[in-house]
């Protein structure tokens, strides 16, 4: 396994730099590539899987194919998460990116503003007294087509209406009763600490550290 100034080499499937930002704060002693690093523009393969498992892997899996045709072979991390709402039957789940609101998802990849979609949310949910929700993340952690490690980790909460200026996504409307505030109330320590994306990088970090 490749290794630069003393750091793992992975490639991180995504050209979204909140969440590299988020996985290198977590991931340490690894050094975390994205696909543009590899000389691999638009990478935005279809996520046509019906889990966030799936999605994850299918994310990986493209990524890893492109690496190795340029002579790249080392490990390849992907993820895939969202928001799941028990009073919406677990939407938007695998949609959380493209979620619309009543109206459905957008087509493609086509996407709105985070606000904007929080809006919808709480619009849909309305008055319903059950807002028990959480946040899903799936990690694959790809050596070869193979051979890979599968992690999901949740953060469990409550829609309320949005509040706090951190985080991104969804991060405003849910809240997390243990600490009274919403995930974007917390600081990066504390996030770092207890979201779902922390609790699957931790684990994808300690399988790393037993292959370097």
């Amino acid at each position: 396994m490749e290794q630069e100034q003393g750091a793992v080499r992975v490639w991180f499937a995504s050209g979204n730099t909140h969440k590299r930002l988020e996985l290198s704060r977590i991931l340490t002693g690894v050094m975390l590539k994205g696909p543009a690093d590899g000389g691999i523009g638009d990478f935005d393969p279809p996520e046509t899987g019906t889990s966030f498992l799936e999605n994850a892997l299918l994310k990986a899996g493209a990524l890893r194919r492109a690496l190795t045709e340029r002579g790249i072979f080392d490990p390849v991390l992907a993820d895939d998460s969202g928001l799941c709402v028990d009073a919406l039957g677990g939407r938007p789940g695998i949609y959380s990116a493209r979620y619309r609101g009543r109206a459905g998802v957008l087509p493609g990849g086509t996407t709105l503003e985070s606000a904007e979609r929080n809006r919808l949310l709480l619009e849909e949910l309305g008055d319903r007294t059950e807002r028990a929700a959480r946040f899903v993340c799936a990690m694959v952690l790809l050596f070869d087509e193979n051979r890979f490690v599968c992690v999901q980790e949740t953060l469990e909460g409550e829609i309320a209406g949005s509040r706090g200026e951190g985080g991104f996504g969804y991060d405003p409307i849910l809240y997390l009763p243990a600490l009274g505030r919403t995930v974007a109330e917390l600081g990066d320590d504390e996030k770092n600490r207890l979201s779902h994306r922390a609790k699957a990088g931790k684990a994808i970090a300690k399988i790393l550290s037993c292959q370097s």
